[in-house]
């Protein structure tokens, strides 16, 4: 299966990907380069243009790779262990947020309602700038009521997470064990024309459903 943004090891793909684009385009200039004056006995040619015109891409990818190459995936044992107790939750891995000042790479990140939880293994990293930063992306995106919580501390955030994960699958439980027994109300109503119990429970039901979805 083909490994997106968001997925553990994306950084590590995504490093093997950029070196080979950075030789495959630096190996194409010089060649073309070297094609030319083989060719022509001068550095003159037209060929020589095309390599020049080739070293813009070419820098680009250079400068990819450079900005990903202090960056490291997440370690298979860590992020089977965060998967085990973030089932019910959305999860992403091998995140790199960056601002106009710096770059800073979140391991993973647990989402929960409108509570982001995240996981920053490199000390060197301001948590707290980084959550500011985050909650203001998020707020450019017209979600307002966002909490942003980053540790260091990698069991305080297995244990927030895990937290997170308790109340998400003891909600769906109520859910479900709501919706069972609002299906077993019967729906009739009652002589005054009035909605009867089980209309009333469901109209209420939907109710809470399509807030979910609002917030």
């Amino acid at each position: 299966m083909k490994i997106q943004k968001g997925d553990a090891g994306y950084l590590r793909r995504k490093k093997r990907l950029l070196i080979l684009e950075a030789v495959v385009s630096f190996g194409l200039v010089a060649a073309l380069m070297i094609a030319g004056y083989v060719t022509t006995k001068t550095k003159l040619n037209l060929l020589t243009v095309v390599a020049v015109l080739g070293c813009l891409p070419a820098s680009r990818i250079l400068v990819n790779l450079i900005m990903v190459m202090p960056h490291d995936s997440i370690d298979e044992a860590t992020e089977l262990e965060i998967s085990a107790v973030t089932e019910e939750l959305t999860v992403a891995y091998d995140l790199v947020i960056t601002s106009e000042k710096k770059a800073m790479p979140v391991a993973a990140v647990a989402i929960y309602n409108n509570t982001i939880c995240g996981y920053v293994p490199v000390k060197k990293v301001d948590v707290d700038y980084a959550a500011k930063h985050i909650k203001s992306i998020m707020k450019q995106n017209q979600f307002d009521k966002v909490v942003v919580k980053l540790f260091h501390d990698y069991k305080a955030f297995l244990t927030r997470a895990e937290q997170s994960h308790l109340r998400e699958t003891q909600f769906s439980i109520d859910q479900n064990i709501v919706s069972y027994d609002v299906k077993r109300i019967p729906s009739k109503q009652n002589p005054h024309g009035r909605l009867g119990v089980g209309d009333a429970i469901r109209k209420l039901f939907k109710a809470v459903e399509q807030h979910d979805k609002d917030q």
